[in-house]
């Protein structure tokens, strides 16, 4: 066996997760922004600030009492990524012992699509109590490369599903003040892969010393586990005057210890054979501050400021009964998204929206990765909502995010990086992509 392999955990991480969406084109990191159409449609912006529905809940549990009586809300939305990475890979041909060989490295619409469900309530006890239940999700995605990806042995498959269900109550202080926090509970699985690539030999081949390197197609790694968590939000709401309105809240962080198996030969284990490990997976905690402007009667705008703590996204690594295991080093940095929106009142029954919002990158050029290719996204939204009743409101939107092109480069120095490219070579290249948003959002109140 290739003895440098044995902290190959490198070739794949576990940050790459979720429901089905790729964090390239979507939110940063694998963050997900997606809990509601209605929001959807003004690109998210001023959301802590508004209270359209039970879904305000998810954002800032304070604007619950803006909410009368007892409300439902429920919706989807449908993701559709085209995320694309294209390179090549220099290695040696060890059958040959000839340096610098070169080998495309491409892998196309990579991210898969998913809808994305929600649904929230929310009851009014009294002229000041308000109490809420939420279901959603924050956190996740899932890529894969495909096994004849020629860098798969820096990861080639990844996944996440996370799911979170809120308890929320908001009290309203007087006509200007409010507060509203709640409890989490997140139930997380998730998966990671790599293999040797396409252009190893299909036998394994000896490279001198008692070493070999595996044959193309070998699990290097493979490890899946899930867990259970709490967290906890808060939020505020300030009415400054009947026209303006101003909204805080924060997240906190949620630890998820993934447990499950691994296998693959970068864990030493042979074809087949399965061993108990467990990893550590960091929710950041993430923080918004909102505004609401009532311009004209039929005239509104909103922003948001939102910051997430990827800085908290320092390395992963897996544990096992016989020590631990470098996953990747990530040394990820804090993530900012400025959004802008407006809200038009076309009539007595129909509202039309319109956004358009900035999220940065939660990486520096040089801790991009293959299967995480993450970078700056520029989101356009326009949305409507329509009256059909007293009680019942339904919503759509729909958005379109441009992904900046970004270079990548494996290994970027790190030790763990080093092991697979002793592997398989290095692999330089470059990241496309956008992605499509439409959902739908129907809410009825009692």
């Amino acid at each position: 066996m290739f003895k440098r392999k044995t902290k190959l955990s490198q070739a794949v991480t576990l940050s790459l997760l979720s429901l089905s969406v790729s964090s390239t084109v979507n939110a940063a990191g694998f963050q997900l922004a997606e809990y509601s159409a209605t929001g959807l449609g003004r690109a998210y912006a001023g959301e802590a600030a508004i209270a359209d529905n039970a879904g305000s809940q998810w954002r800032n549990p304070a604007m619950m009492t803006y909410l009368k009586g007892t409300q439902v809300s429920v919706g989807a939305i449908y993701v559709d990524p085209n995320v694309d990475v294209d390179g090549t890979v220099t290695y040696t041909d060890y059958s040959t012992g000839t340096p610098n060989q070169t080998k495309s490295a491409s892998s196309s619409d990579f991210a898969n699509s998913a809808v994305i469900p929600n649904i929230y309530l929310s009851h009014q006890l009294n002229d000041n109590i308000v109490l809420g239940l939420a279901a959603g999700t924050n956190y996740g995605m899932e890529t894969d490369l495909g096994k004849d990806f020629s860098a798969s042995h820096f990861g080639n498959e990844a996944s996440v599903i996370t799911k979170e269900i809120n308890a929320n109550i908001a009290y309203k202080l007087n006509d200007a003040f409010s507060l509203g926090g709640g409890l989490r509970y997140v139930i997380g699985e998730g998966s990671f892969g790599a293999t040797t690539p396409s252009h190893l030999p299909s036998t394994p081949t000896h490279i001198g010393g008692g070493n070999f390197l595996p044959a193309a197609g070998t699990t290097l790694k493979y490890m899946e586990g899930d867990d259970t968590s709490y967290g906890w939000q808060v939020g505020a709401a300030w009415q400054v005057n009947d026209d303006h309105r101003i909204g805080f809240a924060y997240k906190s962080e949620v630890l998820l210890e993934l447990e499950g198996h691994a296998e693959g030969a970068g864990f030493g284990l042979a074809t087949g054979a399965q061993k108990n490990g467990k990893m550590d997976l960091t929710l950041p905690a993430t923080a918004e501050l909102a505004s609401y402007h009532q311009l004209t009667e039929k005239l509104a705008i909103h922003a948001s400021f939102n910051w997430t703590d990827w800085s908290s996204f320092e390395k992963l690594e897996a544990e096992f009964a016989d020590g631990p295991s470098m996953v990747k080093v990530e040394n990820w940095e804090d993530n900012y998204r400025l959004a802008l929106g407006t809200t038009y009142q076309l009539d007595n029954k129909l509202v039309v929206r319109g956004g358009i919002a900035y999220d940065t990158s939660a990486v520096n050029d040089k801790n991009r990765t293959i299967t995480i290719p993450e970078t700056d996204r520029l989101w356009f939204s326009a949305g409507a909502g329509y009256q059909w009743s007293e009680q019942l409101t339904l919503d759509a939107g729909v958005t379109y995010i441009a992904a900046k092109d970004a270079d990548i480069k494996e290994s970027r120095g790190y030790a763990s990086d080093d092991e697979a490219q002793a592997v398989g070579g290095q692999f330089v290249g470059t990241t496309t992509g956008h992605i499509w948003l439409v959902g739908v959002q129907a809410s009825y109140t009692f």
